[in-house]
């Protein structure tokens, strides 16, 4: 099957692309309206892009009308917001964020999330995620469709015992992301498995990552 994308319509192009390329990982961002409202929102189309800078990269996309969401008015308006990964304790609350409220009103509040300040910037950070990433504006794409929104990470704040300072170690048993697959579905990643690399002979076990 040959598909020419020009032949598609935008629809039909998002319809294919976000069935295909997944699972993908969830960004939780958070950011602060002119009014002083937290604002809470999830977007799939996100990933790291980078450690020198460190910097990150969530797609935005513009709603029918061609209005701006929240997010991304907030971020354009002051440059500031906070990544915070998904894993399944708070997938629940995380996918009720994703709709769609007033701007004077909190989605924090109304899922029933709780906060704290950051260290870097304005925007609080959701306690009950497992990272999160504080995170200034590096760069911005506008398309037809969508903000692409480039963050530099300022901050990272992990669960306690999740990280193990001495070598910059995860430990990835006692984390368990989940991934966007379209609409309401999402996959847990505890089926995880590994290939033998044979050029290299200290291949390290989950564990030992």
């Amino acid at each position: 099957m040959d598909l020419n994308f020009a032949e598609l319509t935008a629809y039909e192009r998002y319809k294919l692309m976000a069935s295909l390329i997944v699972p993908r990982p969830i960004a939780l961002v958070t950011t602060l309206g002119e009014n002083k409202v937290v604002n809470a929102a999830p977007f799939s189309m996100f990933n790291m892009l980078g450690e020198e800078p460190p910097i990150v990269m969530i797609s935005i996309n513009k709603r029918d009308d061609g209005a701006v969401k929240d997010t991304a008015r907030n971020i354009l308006a002051n440059g500031e917001f906070v990544v915070h990964l998904v894993d399944e304790a708070i997938a629940e609350k995380m996918h009720n964020c994703g709709a769609v409220f007033p701007p004077d009103v909190s989605e924090i509040e109304r899922v029933g999330f709780h906060t704290m300040p950051s260290n870097h910037v304005k925007p609080p950070r959701i306690v009950e995620s497992p990272v999160a990433l504080e995170c200034t504006l590096y760069e911005k794409i506008e398309t037809p469709s969508r903000h692409i929104l480039i963050g530099e990470v300022h901050w990272m704040h992990a669960r306690d015992g999740l990280i193990d300072t001495s070598r910059y170690h995860v430990r990835l048993t006692d984390y368990f992301p989940v991934g966007r697959f379209g609409a309401s579905y999402y996959a847990r990643t505890r089926d995880r498995f590994a290939i033998e690399d044979k050029s290299h002979p200290e291949h390290k076990t989950f564990d030992e990552l």
